[in-house]
């Protein structure tokens, strides 16, 4: 036994010192990491101290130093969270609170810095990590870009708070959105280190579908994250939702200090008058009942997060950078207006003429309940924020992914909520069934498309169809289809435009 664990320390020292493993220094130390196809791949990088203990719903603070080389092979466990249901965006087990690292694909043959693309997992921050393999960054490493991925703490970890945790803070500090602090502390890791692997810091896009795409529109809205990226690209990031108060109730809105208080009735726990007791608990007792992405996780604090994504972009206070932003055809296909849950509840303060008019416009009651909900929630917001933000004068770039596979078992007439992701980051092996000659197609076309916008700040890859700029003169997209990209106005512009004067109708 003891001769065993000596040679395997002796082989680990070995394969430590192969020159032909790539390695970078960073702040804290030097990483040794794998190689793929002429792409560099670090993984389980940390970018700030683990939130454990008293780090526990604290801002984060920096990563501890080593001495000697690093193993960055192997990827770090994913945020605590509760089971999955099978989504592939999830990676793999342990899971645990120290969970605060990222990756890095880069390619090994470079001439000078190369930009950089951040990606930002969905997963309605409840799930997810940078570590799955559906977002393995080497297909677009291999197109001229370095590729971060990222971990950051999830659910009521992540986003939540209680009188207990207000009492023991400054009031200067932010709080409750502590995932987004990490998301925020991985970009300033990011420019501070990412040169070590060949990556342009003054030129980082940000990239995410669902609550990855709220959070980049968050960001764009964050004054402490302006300047830590330069592009955007929102994928089905919503776009009107409204934010709980951290100590404010609003009118059918608690705050965040009282939904904290809530859990803790609901959960059993016992009076809560510290912070140490809250972190007394096991971190699984936050798991049930699950947090609700649009209730429970979406904070504004008054300092991290001043205003709503939607109140930002209109008054023009978002990120002056270019913004390629879009839905899938069939997001919420499964959701009907009269289901149970904030979603189903989007259309309930509509008036008769408003409802009737867009009955009216999907041609009937089976067409309004097959696709209201998906254009409440993502397509009339999408096209809401490209045009507040091409009204700015920013850049602008608005896309719609109508994609279906024949493997496709699902009855949803379009590409459902997250199909797009395989796609984009041209990973198409990972979906568990069989694909065809046209998703290789689409999958090349918008692995293109997006590494293209990330090195040029445009989406124009030559070999594939022009793509314009979104503006209020023609209000063209980029349509993902089954048999390529096409140029064409804003699908169902008709049953936006109504949407949108009854959005407009009931805002705060």
């Amino acid at each position: 036994m003891i001769f065993r664990s000596s040679l395997l320390a002796i082989m680990a020292i070995i394969d430590a010192l192969d020159p032909a493993r790539p390695r970078a220094e960073v702040a804290e130390g030097q990483l040794i990491g794998d190689s793929n196809n002429g792409v560099a791949i670090f993984r389980g990088i940390p970018f700030a101290a683990p939130p454990v203990g008293a780090g526990r719903w604290a801002p984060p603070q920096p990563p501890q130093t080593w001495t000697g080389l690093r193993d960055a092979t192997a990827p770090g466990a994913i945020c605590i969270q509760p089971p999955s249901n099978g989504d592939p965006g999830v990676g793999p087990l342990p899971m645990s609170e120290d969970c605060l690292t990222l990756n890095v694909f880069a390619p090994q043959a470079r001439t000078s810095p190369l930009p950089v693309m951040v990606w930002i997992h969905g997963g309605g921050y409840n799930n997810g990590s940078g570590t799955a393999a559906l977002y393995d960054g080497t297909h677009l490493a291999q197109r001229g870009t370095v590729v971060v991925t990222i971990n950051y703490r999830l659910g009521r970890l992540g986003f939540f708070d209680h009188p207990a945790l207000a009492a023991e803070r400054d009031g200067s500090e932010p709080a409750g959105n502590y995932g987004l602090m990490d998301q925020i502390a991985a970009l300033g890791w990011v420019r501070a280190n990412i040169a070590a692997f060949g990556g342009d810091p003054r030129q980082v896009t940000i990239f995410g579908e669902s609550a990855g795409g709220a959070a980049v529109l968050q960001l764009m809205t964050a004054p402490s994250a302006h300047g830590l990226f330069h592009q955007a690209i929102v994928q089905s990031g919503l776009g009107r939702q409204q934010s709980a108060r951290l100590n404010q109730d609003q009118a059918g809105r608690p705050s965040a200090q009282s939904l904290g208080m809530a859990f803790a009735s609901a959960a059993g726990v016992g009076p809560i008058s510290t912070a140490d007791q809250l972190r007394d608990l096991p971190a699984e007792t936050f798991l049930k009942p699950a947090p609700v992405f649009s209730t429970d996780n979406l904070i504004v604090d008054g300092n991290l997060l001043t205003e709503d994504v939607v109140t930002a972009f209109e008054a023009g206070r978002q990120a002056n950078v270019p913004l390629m932003i879009g839905t899938n055809s069939a997001e919420f296909w499964w959701i009907r207006p009269n289901d149970a849950g904030a979603y189903g509840r989007l259309d309930d303060s509509m008036t008769e003429k408003e409802r009737l008019d867009l009955v009216d416009a999907y041609g009937g009651p089976s067409g309004y309940d097959a696709h209201v909900v998906s254009d409440l929630v993502f397509n009339e917001p999408a096209r809401h924020l490209a045009r507040l933000h091409a009204r700015t004068g920013n850049p602008t770039w608005l896309y719609r992914f109508d994609v279906v596979p024949a493997s496709n078992p699902e009855p949803s007439g379009g590409a459902t909520h997250a199909s797009e992701r395989p796609y984009v980051f041209d990973n198409l092996h990972t979906v568990g069934r069989p694909m065809g000659e046209r998703d290789f197609r689409a999958a090349t076309a918008m692995a293109d498309y997006w590494t293209t916008f990330a090195v040029t700040g445009s989406p124009r890859p030559v070999e594939h169809p022009q793509w314009p700029r979104f503006d209020a003169g023609t209000e063209v997209l980029l349509e993902f289809t089954n048999t390529g990209p096409t140029v064409k106005p804003v699908p169902f512009g008709d049953r936006l435009d109504l949407i949108a004067r009854y959005r407009e109708r009931i805002a705060p």
